[in-house]
């Protein structure tokens, strides 16, 4: 699994995206199995989507999940919790919920690779204090 913010499934949909090739280069570089992300991300993804190519950009993103190649990660109450102490670590950013929502994902699946084209990510720490590895 990969965690995956808004913007590579924007890039991966939309063709005309200045970022299409680079995470489709980068996709292919991926390890086998699906792509994980958070409701907030798939909903930032799914607004962006309908501006850029309405429906049919949407139900691309859609078949992702449907196909099984996106899972959309339910949070647990205590990845909420820790989603608001994040966003109130870096609120001089500011984190917004999506980014928080990775953050808290990766902490609580033990994931350290985020594929982002949000270069905040540079700066968020884990509970651990490591930095994830940001793709591409």
């Amino acid at each position: 699994m990969t965690l995956t913010d808004a913007g590579p499934l924007i890039a991966l949909i939309n063709r005309n995206d200045p970022n299409h090739g680079t995470c489709v280069t980068a996709l292919l570089g991926l390890p086998s199995g699906p792509l994980v992300t958070t409701w907030p991300c798939f909903t930032e993804a799914m607004y962006l989507l309908f501006r850029a190519g309405g429906f049919p950009a949407q139900r691309e993103l859609w078949r992702l999940v449907a196909d099984g190649r996106l899972v959309l990660h339910e949070l647990s109450s205590t990845a909420a919790v820790r989603s608001a102490e994040l966003m109130e670590k870096y609120r001089d950013r500011p984190m917004d919920l999506a980014d928080a929502t990775l953050v808290a994902l990766a902490e609580s699946i033990s994931i350290d690779d985020v594929f982002t084209l949000d270069r905040d990510f540079q700066i968020y720490r884990l509970a651990s204090g490591e930095a994830l590895r940001i793709i591409p």
